[in-house]
């Protein structure tokens, strides 16, 4: 069914799709989803023609799975990879059933010390897999062998690196916005009629006219636009500048909406035009919703919809209306070239007669471009003075900053996003070390000493415990003694609690329990925290029935010393 719940346009009679698979068994063909073609010369492999032959068929039944030309891509780089090892090998293979066990235990040293000889692997493994000649024995066993996870090497921004990025593309997309904004005021003015005809202004806004309609201002009989000196100079800003974005200035935009919104840089290359409705309660107030398209989840869970609503300045709805502003002359031109056009990330090429190469990437329109390419984000970064790809890092850094998963899976989240990112690690780092104390003071508030049944015979009575030994204190005095208050004897390896303490030492626990909710918060951490968890174990060690039930038994006496224990007037 289709969006609006028709049914879908049935193929012509007799249709079918064409094989991958040429029938020469050495060329494969892939369609992608926007109607371009990658081509692959399996007879380009440094192997003998039926290993050629027989990695064409994996590659073709694999390829069913695959949503991009990237993806192909990367598959035949490292088949590429894997046919020269085999062929510099002293065995000579005939095809994929002459590989050995050996052969692939090399392949397998060879690569396995780095992020990309394990991306290598990963992508060879699956082909060697669908092949029926290896699925027994010791090379299918090799085949199978597991993988490491490649470890991971991008970090997000530090905040200044941040701030630095997203500086330079504000600074390089706001400028182009105000240009385009003076110049769409100014041709909407020669079109209403309110421009003197024959004025600077009127002449300025007729090119316009024409750029809007074509993409190309006027030009003489050599191809040479007219009238440089009228539109200020030959420089791109005065000239097709005026109401297009290049190709730098699209991809500093990109860089904010990934700074926004952490979208990857594939998402710009299909992203729609988002569309736009009244907030409830509010005429002047847009909320637009954003489709966003991620081919890696797989069939069925490719788009998801975000709404964001332009409040103000600053608001993230407020960065999709200046978007939509700074880009609508391309995209009124490009659905006007190839009507049914809906792409919000449009600008106008420098080059416009440039053939257009990359299968992975939209065709052009006209002089038109569609999306961001790997070439314009590296471009972009070297022009600003910078290092790396501002939107790797940059989606790292904002996925990492709204501490929620954007477009991937809990996991991946985890796993990919947050574990492996050292500036995450550097800032859990007072995090792990409160933990370690909190650890600590758990392990410190312990009963230390030791149960008897009855009291031993020279051990000296406290007001918590018998002790063994005075003068071998851990706390001592100066002076041969001890040191510690009474509540710290249950923290001595030289105490002994007998059933003669359990009334006691369950009615003080009871009374430090009480204590928590009345006390703020720290001056209880402060103060009872340790004996209350020396406690809590002692009565885990005696049994919480025997605990509860000797509180009964407590005396006079037995109150009035927790009544001076908790007072701290009973000192040794």
């Amino acid at each position: 069914m289709s969006g609006r719940g028709r049914k879908a346009a049935q193929p012509i009679a007799g249709h079918h799709a064409a094989p991958a698979l040429a029938p020469d068994g050495l060329v494969v063909t892939l369609v992608q989803a926007e109607g371009t073609r990658s081509r692959f010369d399996f007879a380009e492999l440094p192997v003998p023609a039926p290993m050629q032959r027989s990695l064409a068929r994996l590659f073709a039944a694999r390829s069913a799975r695959w949503n991009s030309h990237d993806t192909a891509l990367a598959y035949w780089t490292a088949l590429t990879a894997f046919t020269r090892f085999v062929a510099e090998q002293p065995e000579a293979v005939e095809d994929l059933d002459g590989l050995t066990a050996a052969m692939l235990k090399r392949w397998r040293l060879r690569n396995i010390g780095t992020n990309g000889g394990i991306a290598l692997m990963r992508h060879v493994r699956p082909l060697l897999k669908l092949d029926e000649r290896l699925t027994t024995g010791p090379v299918a066993e090799e085949v199978v062998r597991r993988l490491p996870t490649a470890r991971s090497t991008r970090s997000s921004y530090a905040s200044d690196e941040q701030q630095q990025v997203r500086m330079a593309a504000q600074r390089q997309f706001r400028s182009a916005l105000l240009r385009v904004r003076d110049n769409a005021a100014l041709l909407a003015s020669w079109r209403s009629g309110d421009l003197a005809e024959g004025s600077r202004d009127w002449r300025i806004a007729a090119a316009l006219d024409q750029l809007a309609r074509t993409g190309y201002l006027p030009t003489g009989s050599k191809g040479v636009v007219r009238n440089v000196r009228l539109l200020g100079g030959s420089n791109w800003e005065n000239n097709f500048g005026r109401l297009y974005l290049d190709r730098s200035e699209l991809t500093a935009l990109a860089v904010l909406l990934t700074h926004r919104f952490g979208w990857n840089l594939a998402v710009y290359d299909r992203l729609p035009v988002p569309v736009a409705a009244p907030s409830a309660g509010a005429d002047t107030t847009p909320t637009y919703r954003i489709q966003v398209e991620k081919r890696r989840k797989g069939g069925g869970r490719w788009f998801s919809t975000e709404n964001v609503t332009d409040i103000g300045p600053g608001s993230p709805g407020r960065l999709i209306s200046e978007a939509l502003e700074a880009t609508a002359f391309a995209r009124q031109l490009a659905a006007a070239l190839v009507p049914g056009t809906d792409r919000l990330m449009v600008a106008r090429s420098h080059y416009p007669n440039k053939v257009h190469t990359d299968p992975g990437r939209p065709a052009r329109i006209g002089p038109l471009v569609i999306g961001v390419a790997d070439a314009d984000a590296q471009w972009w970064t070297k022009a600003h003075g910078l290092s790396g790809s501002p939107f790797q890092r940059s989606r790292r850094t904002t996925v990492i900053r709204e501490g929620r998963p954007l477009q991937h899976a809990p996991g991946t989240h985890e796993s990919i996003y947050v574990l492996p990112d050292e500036h995450v690690q550097h800032a859990s780092q007072d995090v792990f070390a409160d933990g370690a104390l909190e650890a600590l003071a758990q392990a410190m508030a312990v009963f230390e000493g030791r149960l008897v049944d009855r009291p031993q015979p020279g051990h000296t009575a406290t007001a918590t415990a018998d002790c063994q030994d005075e003068a071998s204190s851990p706390w001592p005095d100066g002076e041969g003694g001890c040191g510690a208050d009474f509540l710290l004897c249950l923290g001595c390896p030289n105490s002994h609690v007998h059933p003669g303490h359990h009334a006691r030492l369950s009615l003080l626990h009871r009374e430090l329990r009480s204590l928590r909710s009345v006390l703020p918060a720290s001056a209880w951490q402060e103060r009872w925290s340790e004996s209350c968890g020396r406690l809590d174990d002692l009565r885990d060690k005696v049994g919480a029935t025997a605990w509860d039930a000797a509180r009964g038994r407590a005396g006079t006496d037995d109150r009035t010393l927790v009544n001076l224990l908790l007072k701290g007037t009973i000192r040794p």
